[in-house]
């Protein structure tokens, strides 16, 4: 029988010590996490906060100071839970003396890809990154959102059951992004599992349906991201609005912004929206909609973390 979950770690720490300062540095503090199979995951967390050092650990790249972690039901250790696994790691450098098939010709070949499937997959996987017409041009001309569409092409190449990313969209325009997210998009209709390490907090909330904040070595908040970002209450826009019936609804809204003739009225409840919108059409006001507000995902990793924040991109810094 299957395993059911694709990841489980159990009280995971990675711990450094200086041996002549006699610091250490817990890179990662006891990160227990269950990632079921099938599930888009999201990993974020600010610079420092051990992310790639989880991710290391679960490719057994690094030795864990204690506890366990598993994929698909198997010790990291043992070579063969590496089989299923696809990975794009952060900054990867692929040799520029080779061309797109070529390069993909040799990590094909050792993920153990047959000769005659390689040729076969090639310019499949060309096709679906978009760099089909590369396929004979040397890799060192190629940008930097090239090479990170050619990396994936050779972390999914052997099929893998659980595909590991460390920043993907790295280096990637807008337009490269939203490619990306269609191909993970038709993995995980296949069943497999994604597992994203990311800066940019609007990739993740747009793809991943679970997620985990690091701080600090250690997970600070996780959950399923409609939860985590679920309604803070109701935003209510009118117009032609008496002012003593501003002054009204200004003291039960917990926000108030005006723009170009309308008035946006930010209430906690449907109750107290309810209310609004009697008054207003009492009063004969022009009601132009109203929408139930949530939090972002930004809104979330701000309020967890606190001092580091994202900048304007959406990017976490400290």
């Amino acid at each position: 029988m299957p395993a059911e979950y694709a990841i489980e770690t159990a009280n995971l720490r990675k711990i450094y010590r200086s041996r002549w300062r006699k610091r250490e540095v817990r890179a990662v503090d006891g990160i227990s996490l269950k990632i079921v199979r099938g599930t888009t995951f999201g990993l974020l967390g600010p610079n420092g906060a051990g992310k790639t050092t989880f991710v290391k650990l679960l490719l057994s790249a690094v030795i864990p100071t204690e506890g366990e972690a598993r994929v698909f039901g198997r010790d990291v250790h043992d070579p063969e839970a590496r089989r299923p696994v696809g990975y794009l790691p952060e900054n990867h450098r692929f040799p520029t003396y080779f061309t797109g098939n070529g390069m993909l010709d040799f990590y094909a070949a050792l993920s153990g890809v047959a000769e005659a499937d390689r040729k076969r997959l090639i310019p499949e996987m060309l096709e679906l990154v978009g760099l089909e017409k590369w396929g004979e041009t040397r890799i060192g001309k190629y940008s930097k959102g090239m090479l990170q569409r050619l990396g994936l092409a050779q972390a999914i190449i052997h099929s893998p059951a659980l595909l590991i990313l460390d920043e993907p969209s790295d280096g990637v325009d807008p337009m490269g992004r939203r490619h990306i997210r269609d191909i993970l998009s038709k993995l995980e209709e296949k069943g497999v599992t994604v597992f994203i390490n990311s800066h940019l907090l609007a990739e993740v909330e747009l793809f991943c349906s679970e997620v985990a904040i690091l701080h600090k070595g250690r997970v600070a908040l996780s959950g399923n991201v409609r939860d985590l970002t679920a309604g803070k209450g109701y935003k209510l826009t009118a117009s032609h609005i008496p002012e003593a019936l501003q002054t009204a609804l200004r003291e039960k809204a917990a926000s108030v912004a005006q723009t170009n003739g309308f008035v946006d009225f930010q209430f906690a409840s449907r109750e107290v929206a309810n209310v609004a919108i009697d008054l207003l059409r009492r009063e004969k006001c022009e009601i132009e909609s109203l929408a139930p507000t949530s939090s972002t995902l930004e809104d979330v990793f701000v309020k967890t973390i606190g001092g580091e924040t994202p900048t304007a991109g959406g990017e976490v810094t400290q």
